[in-house]
């Protein structure tokens, strides 16, 4: 049986000393109210609506000193010094992360990065404390934040998706029901319902995330416009998000109110795609750099097969030089299994073999530069697919050859879940750029500002935005902008997100609401308390 390849060799870990980023304190250096104006805009009731980044989630989790930190609590502290009103969130109880229903768990704690047995530093799950936030203990009273975590464009508008029946079927969201105001009630209905002077509306990132982020598994929807029919990795049909966020800005501008729309950023730049580089198997890894040779020489006939073909392009070598690609099974690519069967049968392959090989890499190539692996991918490239090795010994192999058969990236194609091809970017590129022209006309047609987050945040990825006190960057755990989960922010990137919203509230609004000092903010939390 292959033997699995130690992490530590493909280079994914960071060195621990440069993990933790100075926390620098600076002070706004005029913070009296009565110096500030809110212009043409009213920030008396400030009210937000969106998902997950509106909420303040960070580390795979909704804890408190990441939600005191949220971009709309952070405006909300801004716009005080100009005329604004208190400012209250369904605030959760403590920072282990988890909820509970019934005191039963049922999300998992927030993600800390700790220092695993191999020495490098690491997510884990944090265990320092027991979550005591239950979604049964609902919070009553005037509310301004409503961000829910995991919410898609057209969810903000269902009836019932508060509703705690629904949580263990998937029909409505366990954080919401910890605030809606009844069974059958609306986020944004209740968002209306609080009578907004100003509003901030993110959505429609969750439209095409989930798509990313499980590596494109879903359905691109569009074309289908019944949202019902969704499953929880597709890509929202750009029609059904234009329709619900229209809607959603009648209602919360019903009254006269001012406010903001805050478009999609490139979800594809976050370091949750970017973290895993698409050639991460080192020949300085001994245990692979021992395989190389027999590796190379089982896909030999297998290249020979695919140039036969007239697909050349599909071969698989390993360089004993330089790190290699990862094997992936590529969905876009004509499946040649059954061509690729007779050739190798024809090259004197017994049949069996023959069929296992034609079925196993009939639409298997290795990545480029091109492909996105997902964050999650390195816990399982270079191991054994067990899977897959049952399979082959139920189909009669013997171990050792089912093992050689099942390594993960190397002789398994990476599934599916492991990777963004290129056609599965351009379906998240092409839905993105119709839901915030959308958003950019929605913001116009109604006279709201509008905040290009896209070209924002990508100067975080492409060179790192300064602050007085250092770089902001994507670079997992210590660019300092994202949390350990790879897709939300820091509360330092969440300062710099209230930056730019404030940019565009100051530009449309004659307003003059001061921005934040971003490096009084902190970013990535370290802890020993893990599993």
């Amino acid at each position: 049986m292959m033997k699995k390849f130690n992490l530590k060799y493909i280079g994914l870990f960071i060195a621990a000393a440069a993990v933790v980023s100075c926390e620098v304190e600076f002070d706004n250096p005029i913070d009296e109210a009565g110096v500030y104006t809110s212009g043409e805009a009213d920030f008396s009731n400030y009210v937000s609506v969106g998902n997950s980044l509106t909420s303040g989630y960070a580390d795979g989790a909704l804890y408190l000193d990441a939600q005191l930190k949220s971009f709309p609590a952070i405006m909300a502290g801004q716009m005080e010094l100009a005329g604004g009103g208190e400012f209250i969130q369904p605030l959760v109880n403590d920072n282990a992360g988890g909820l509970l229903a019934g005191g039963v768990q049922i999300l998992p704690n927030r993600f800390v990065l700790a220092v695993g047995a191999n020495g490098s530093p690491a997510p884990a799950v944090y265990t320092g404390e027991a979550p005591t936030t239950d979604i049964t203990n609902t919070f009553t009273g005037k509310l301004n934040n409503y961000g829910v975590p995991g919410a898609k464009s057209f969810h903000l508008g269902a009836p019932g998706y508060g509703n705690i029946a629904g949580v263990a079927t998937g029909q409505a969201n366990p954080y919401y029901v910890r605030f809606a105001s009844g069974g059958m009630s609306t986020v944004i209905g209740d968002a209306a319902a609080a009578n907004p002077s100003f509003f901030t509306l993110w959505i429609g990132n969750n439209d095409i995330l989930s798509f990313a982020t499980s590596g494109g598994i879903g359905v691109d929807q569009t074309g289908n416009f019944d949202p019902t029919s969704y499953g929880s990795n597709d890509i929202t049909d750009p029609n059904v998000f234009a329709g619900a966020v229209s809607q959603y800005v009648t209602a919360l501008t019903a009254n006269g109110a001012k406010g903001a729309l805050v478009n999609i950023p490139d979800v594809t730049s976050i370091p949750f795609f970017t973290t895993v580089p698409f050639a991460p198997l080192s020949p300085a890894n001994p245990d692979f750099a021992a395989q190389i040779p027999a590796l190379n020489a089982q896909f030999g006939a297998l290249n020979q097969a695919f140039a036969f073909l007239g697909v050349p392009e599909r071969s698989i070598t390993f360089s004993t030089t330089a790190a290699s690609a990862v094997v992936i099974k590529d969905e876009s690519l004509t499946d040649i299994s059954a061509q690729l069967t007779q050739v190798l049968i024809g090259g004197g392959f017994p049949a069996q073999q023959a069929a296992l090989f034609g079925q196993q890499y009939g639409q298997a190539r290795q990545a480029t530069e091109d492909d996105l692996l997902v964050f999650t991918s390195q816990t399982v490239i270079a191991q054994l697919n067990s899977t897959r090795f049952q399979e082959l010994v139920g189909l009669g192999l013997d171990q050792a050859t089912a093992g050689q058969l099942s390594v993960n990236g190397i002789t398994f194609p990476l599934e599916d879940q492991w990777v963004l091809t290129p056609e599965e970017q351009t379906a998240i590129s092409t839905a993105q750029t119709a839901y915030n022209s959308t958003l950019e006309a929605l913001a116009a047609a109604n006279d709201l500002a509008f905040v290009d987050a896209r070209t924002a945040l990508s100067q975080v990825a492409n060179g790192g935005v300064s602050f007085n006190g250092g770089v902001l960057t994507s670079t997992y755990a210590t660019g300092g902008a994202f949390s350990l989960d790879g897709v939300h922010p820091t509360p330092r990137g969440y300062a710099l997100t209230a930056n730019f919203i404030i940019d565009a509230i100051n530009a449309k609004y004659d307003a003059n609401v001061p921005k934040v000092n971003i490096g009084a903010y902190r970013s990535i939390q370290t802890s020993d308390s893990v599993n």
